[in-house]
Parts: C-alpha cells; sequence; structure tokens
C-alpha cells in the first residue's frame, strides 16, 4: 500500500470535517440567529460525532476481516459525501420549521442533520488506518502509527478551515460551498479504489464514490431551482427576485428587486442573513423608517453639525444624505461586501464619504474628539456584538465627541420585557450619563427600532427639523416620535454593567435576540433564509 494515498485521504477527510462545521455555522445563521444555541450545538455535536465515529472505527476495525479493513477505509469518505448531500436536500425545508419550533432545540436538531453521520463517518477513518498499518507490520512498534494518524488528520483540519474561511466562503454559496466538500469526499473514494490499496469489494467502492460525485454535482447544478432560493418569493407586499447576492466572512448579503409596476418603478431591498437592513424605491429614495430617525435625531440635536460618524454602513443611505447637505462624514465598515453592496445598488459614493474598513471597536479607541455626532448602527445577526455593548467600548465612543457632541443608536427594544435592553441602557449610562429614548408609535408592534440620544453632558432641547424626501407614510410616525423623548432610568434601574471581562448578562441579552428571530422567522419566506 503507497503510504501517500492513505494519509492523504486522512489529510483531506480531517479538512472536510472543519470545513463543514464552520460551513454549518454560516448554513444555519439566517434561521438561528448569531448566537450561544449555534455554537453550542455545532460544538456540542461534532464532538460527540466524533467520539461516537472514533469508537465505531475501532470496533469494525477490531472485527472486520483483514481484506475488509481496506473497504471500510475507502468507503467512508463516500459515505460522509452521501450524507451531505442528504442533508442539503432536507435542510432547506426543514430548518425554518426547526427555528420555529425552538432556537435552542431546533439547532440541535439543525447540527444533527448536518453535521452527525458525516462526522461519524469521517472520524471512523483514524482508527481504521492505524489497522491498516498494523497489518503491513510483522510485529506491533510503538504506536502503531496512530500519532501520526492523529498528526496528519488535524492538520488537514487547520488547512480545511483555512481554506473554507478564505478560499470558499467568500466566493460561492454555502450550499454550493457544502456540495463542494461532499464531491471531494466521494473523489477521495474513487481515489482509493483506483490506488493500490488492498481492499475487497473495490466496486462497492468505486460506485458509492460516483454516486457522491454525481449526486453532489447535480443538486449544486439545480439547486436554485429545487429551493426556489432565487425567486421569485411574495414578501413584504411584492414580489421579490434576487438581484446579486455577495458572501464575506460575515454573512451573506441578497440584494432583493421587486417587480416593477405599470410607471416602471420598484423597490430594492438590502437583506443580510435574514434581516432587512434597508430598502430603496427606484429614486434611491429609503423607505425604511430607520435612516429617517436616525438622519432626523442628529440635525435635531446637531443642527450645526460639521463632522460625523458612523459606525456600521449597510446601504449607505444615512451618510450619504448627511454629507449631500456639506457635512464631513466618515464611515467605518468591517465588511467589505457592504461597501461594494451599497456602492452598487444604492448609489454610496466613496468620494464623498470617507470610509474605513476597520472593526468598530479598534477604530473608536483610536478616535479623535472632533465628531459633532456619532451614528451607531452595529448589527450582526440578531444583535450587536457583546464587545460592541460594553463599558469600555463607551468610553472609547465618548473620546470621538466634541464638546456638546452626542452619540445616537439604533437598537431594537420590546418594551414589554425590557430584561434584555435594561443592561445596554445601564452599560451606557455608566459612561454617557444623558440619555433619551425615541421610538416610533406603531401599534401592536413590539421588537421594534428604539433609537437613545446619549451625551457625557446635559441633552440640549432638540431642534425644530426640515428633512426633504420622507416618505408620507413615514412623516407623521416620524414628527410625532420626535416630539416625545422617553427618560430610561426606570428601565435601566435592574440593570448591569457589560464589561469587556465580564458579561453577567448574557443569558437574558440571547433571551432577547431569540425573540427578535423568532419574529423574522414569522416574516421572511424560507427560501430566502438560504445562503
Amino acid at each position: 500500500m503507497p503510504a501517500v494515498i492513505p494519509f492523504t485521504l486522512i489529510f483531506i477527510s480531517g479538512g472536510a470535517i472543519l470545513a463543514l462545521e464552520l460551513l454549518a455555522s454560516r448554513i444555519m445563521t439566517p434561521y438561528f440567529g448569531v448566537s450561544l444555541y449555534i455554537w453550542t450545538g455545532i460544538l456540542s455535536i461534532t464532538l460527540v460525532s466524533l467520539a461516537l465515529g472514533y469508537w465505531w472505527g475501532g470496533r469494525l476495525a477490531g472485527n472486520a476481516p483483514a481484506r475488509r479493513l481496506g473497504l471500510l477505509f475507502a468507503i467512508m469518505p463516500a459515505l460522509a459525501g452521501l450524507a451531505i448531500i442528504a442533508a442539503c436536500a432536507i435542510y432547506p425545508f426543514a430548518f425554518h420549521p426547526l427555528a420555529r419550533w425552538s432556537l435552542s432545540g431546533g439547532a440541535f436538531a439543525a447540527c444533527m442533520i448536518l453535521l452527525f453521520l458525516p462526522l461519524v463517518a469521517t472520524s471512523a477513518m483514524n482508527p481504521l488506518l492505524v489497522a491498516l498499518l498494523l497489518q503491513q507490520q510483522e510485529k506491533r512498534k510503538g504506536d502503531a502509527g496512530s500519532g501520526l494518524v492523529f498528526f496528519v488528520s488535524t492538520l488537514g483540519s487547520v488547512a480545511g478551515v483555512i481554506v473554507t474561511a478564505f478560499g470558499l466562503i467568500p466566493y460561492i454559496s454555502n450550499y454550493t460551498a457544502t456540495l463542494l466538500v461532499a464531491l471531494l469526499l466521494g473523489v477521495l473514494s474513487l481515489t482509493a479504489a483506483a490506488s493500490g490499496l488492498a481492499m475487497s469489494g473495490r466496486g462497492t467502492v468505486s460506485a458509492c464514490g460516483i454516486a457522491a460525485v454525481l449526486g453532489a454535482a447535480l443538486l449544486a447544478w439545480q439547486g436554485d431551482r429545487y429551493t426556489g432560493r432565487l425567486g421569485p418569493v411574495a414578501f413584504s407586499g411584492a414580489e421579490w427576485q434576487v438581484e446579486g447576492s455577495h458572501s464575506s466572512l460575515f454573512g451573506t448579503v441578497k440584494i432583493l428587486r421587486s417587480g416593477a409596476d405599470a410607471d416602471g418603478k420598484f423597490l430594492r431591498m438590502y437583506f443580510h442573513d435574514g434581516l432587512i437592513q434597508n430598502s430603496v424605491d427606484s429614486n434611491q429614495h429609503s423607505i425604511s423608517f430607520y435612516t429617517w430617525a436616525l438622519e432626523a435625531l442628529a440635525r435635531a440635536y446637531r443642527p450645526q453639525m460639521q463632522e460625523a460618524l458612523m459606525l456600521g454602513l449597510g446601504a449607505g443611505i444615512v451618510p450619504s444624505r448627511l454629507a449631500r447637505d456639506g457635512t464631513r462624514v466618515a464611515v467605518v465598515e468591517i465588511d467589505p461586501a457592504s461597501v461594494a453592496v451599497a456602492q452598487r445598488y444604492f448609489g454610496f459614493d466613496v468620494k464623498r464619504v470617507t470610509t474605513h474598513q476597520a472593526d468598530a471597536r479598534t477604530f473608536v479607541g483610536e478616535c479623535a474628539p472632533r465628531h459633532d455626532v456619532v451614528l451607531v448602527d452595529l448589527f450582526h445577526g440578531d444583535g450587536t456584538p457583546d464587545y460592541l455593548i460594553t463599558r469600555e467600548f463607551f468610553r472609547d465612543l465618548k473620546g470621538c465627541l466634541k464638546p456638546g457632541g452626542v452619540a445616537i443608536f439604533n437598537t431594537f427594544a420590546n418594551l414589554d420585557d425590557t430584561r434584555g435592553y435594561s443592561h445596554l441602557l445601564a452599560t451606557l449610562l455608566s459612561e454617557l450619563p444623558h440619555v433619551a429614548l425615541y421610538r416610533p408609535d406603531w401599534p401592536g408592534a413590539r421588537q421594534i427600532n428604539s433609537f437613545l440620544v446619549a451625551s457625557p453632558t446635559p441633552l440640549p432641547a432638540p431642534q425644530r427639523v426640515t428633512i426633504n424626501d420622507v416618505p408620507e407614510r413615514h412623516a407623521a410616525t416620524l414628527w410625532d416620535m420626535l416630539a416625545k423623548p422617553q427618560a430610561v432610568g426606570s428601565m435601566a434601574a435592574s440593570g448591569k454593567i457589560i464589561y469587556d471581562a465580564w458579561n453577567a448578562a448574557a443569558l437574558d441579552m440571547a433571551a432577547s435576540q431569540a425573540a427578535f428571530r423568532q419574529g423574522v422567522l414569522d416574516s421572511a419566506p424560507p427560501a430566502l433564509l438560504m445562503n
């Protein structure tokens, strides 16, 4: 048996294990959010699958006739590939009802569908290869090569993470990338069958390998038709087609476009992992309420603003409008896909707005106190990442403000249950003690955009503002909201301050984010959640 063949198989199958784990986290995000539940499920199912695979492989190695060891070792990649194909045929239709049933229980069930069988099969290869190496030795020597087997497999896992993160995710959909892993595993079995590896049932191995290769290729080729992910899809009062899709390390952005009416007018939507980030009409006027609220609050509290900083770009509507009126605007955005999408589809002009591709936390740590307004619109999944809502972050943010400057936050809150929100408020007040809450009056709505205006010094009285192009559907709500600021002291009273080193509120905030994700699942069509 040429030693290079089995160790090549172990190396690549080890890479497939971690590639699948990484892809699973991204496949699940639109359904289950970016939460503790997903990673608890992924890590738990991964470790259980590996443990069972090692045990099962050892049992097979101990009980199988010598000629069958090669067959068992060679067929495992193809079996894993077939399991992945089956998962890709199931999950586009199963994950949405699972998430609506239970985010936590559904996340574990989803991990079982995506990971369990493929990881059991691939991890069983390690003890089987050790048994094959023992066959080649007249007498047992040392560890019989087991250390080398797990060493090569682990190096393959490292390579799998790197290739997936930087070679697959930014360029192809997660669905296609997962099927590519299945196809590669089928090729591994075909390679083993064609090699000099001693085995019985070589035809069986070849047949399984061919089935995995053809099945993965067919499902990838016909995936759009099979899943209906490109539309048309009825959603938010219109029929939508996917106009463009952009993947990055921070999620999948879909640009949705509605059908044109009799006058040729249409709507365009920025849809990011299940969330509507912005919508505009065919004249590039935003129809999303939050963009008008952020602009109105900035102008009301700093009517003579000269310098503005926005953390989080989205479609770029707010910074574009501020820059158009002569304000010097800088934007910080970590995701290059957001910048590309804002330019291509939403008229964002990088010549008018200084754009920094950077992490907001790092940027504000080095920020000069020259901004009249800092607009904070930072979301990933169902909320703002923990490290962007700590006392230390707000302290750094305070350092970006001129004397009398204000920070304006776009947040989501359910004021019928403020357990999670109270921690954010308590932490914000610890560094920016003067805070006003603005919230639209939408009867029956609970978990909705809620805007915080914060300053280290007493807030000035907001000025009356005039803003052009506000959609008629939002005008009355906007002006009514601006006239009714709310105090936050009572809501913050039960909150715990969040620090970089300790988040005592993690479970409460996870519960709030889960409630928000349930609202997303109630409205978003399953086909659009596929990424």
